[in-house]
């Protein structure tokens, strides 16, 4: 966990508590598989009572972390940007490495043969990294809308849900959005498109649930409330329904996202269908392993197959 003093700095007793529980927080969901954001850990300092929930708030927590980080107090690795990131290609060392890597990557759709075919539906790409280890454990497609989805993406994905359902599935959107008027209505806006661009093309439109974030969640869970944004042009339906306070996705702990989404999955799985493909996949990657562990073999008796000579007239 790289902590690295990049500049010295001078911090009061009180930026100092600051940082330490900071760093207690970060280990406590380290120890959970999770990263966090700036805004994931700004919120849970206002869950906890450690600092009021205001935006100038935010922006003073952040630079105390900004300065603890570069001082070398807090790990480098621990707050991420989910935003923005490097795309590279993949390169090997030998043939026998890639073999090696397929094995371990190996995967049947395990989706195949069922009842549902579900995805999960985001609204912010800064919560795809809470999100993305239950899918994958899930064999989920996912992504994030960033708001309202476009057009265009959501023309491509009715054209995959139609794919679904040509082979049999029922196609069940899982939908996963801030509790403010924009957020409320982008579940709203899905159901309506998607319905549109399938019953276009004669197929019954997928299942979309609001999976969260939901008031009987607000009101268990207790996230720490924003003012609802009066500018929204949704505002006052929303305020003569749900009142002038309103709940970001980021204040629900991720283990509470990702339980939601596991039993909202789990609950149109056949768990038969799913123990033989998980079977099938396991084969799948001992037979690879195979191959890589015996490479050196391999690789002799192929280096020692001659060149076919060519037929003679």
């Amino acid at each position: 966990m790289p902590r690295v003093c990049y500049a010295s700095k001078q911090f009061t007793t009180g930026t100092l508590a600051i940082i330490e529980q900071a760093n207690e927080i970060i280990v406590e969901y380290a120890a959970q598989g999770f990263d966090l954001t700036l805004r994931q850990l700004y919120y849970q300092f206002v869950s906890r009572d450690l600092i009021p929930n205001r935006q100038n708030e935010y922006k003073r927590l952040g630079s105390i972390i900004n300065d603890a980080r570069l001082a070398g107090l807090i790990d480098w690795n621990a707050i991420v940007d989910r935003t923005r990131e490097l795309r590279s290609l993949s390169h090997w060392e030998a043939p026998s490495d890639i073999v090696g890597a397929c094995a371990r990557q190996f995967r049947v759709d395990k989706w195949e043969g069922q009842e549902y075919r579900p995805e999960v539906w985001i609204e912010k790409d800064a919560l795809i990294g809470v999100i993305q280890g239950v899918c994958n454990d899930l064999d989920v497609a996912y992504f994030s809308c960033r708001g309202y989805t476009s057009q265009s993406e959501m023309w491509s994905a009715a054209q995959r849900l139609i794919r679904y359902a040509e082979d049999g599935q029922t196609p069940f959107i899982v939908h996963l959005g801030d509790h403010d008027p924009s957020g409320i209505d982008m579940s709203r806006d899905i159901t309506d498109r998607v319905m549109l661009f399938m019953e276009h093309h004669g197929y019954d439109p997928a299942s979309v649930r609001r999976l969260a974030l939901n008031m009987d969640q607000v009101e268990q869970y207790d996230p720490p409330p924003n003012p609802t944004k009066l500018t929204d042009s949704r505002a006052n339906s929303y305020v003569a329904e749900y009142g002038q306070e309103s709940w970001e996705l980021d204040a629900l702990e991720p283990t509470v996202m990702a339980a939601l989404i596991r039993d909202a999955v789990e609950s149109v799985r056949d768990e038969g269908l799913w123990e033989e493909r998980v079977a099938e996949e396991l084969r799948g990657r001992e037979q690879l392993q195979l191959v890589a562990s015996h490479w050196d073999g391999l690789q002799d008796y192929l280096g020692d197959v001659d060149e076919p000579e060519d037929d003679e007239d």
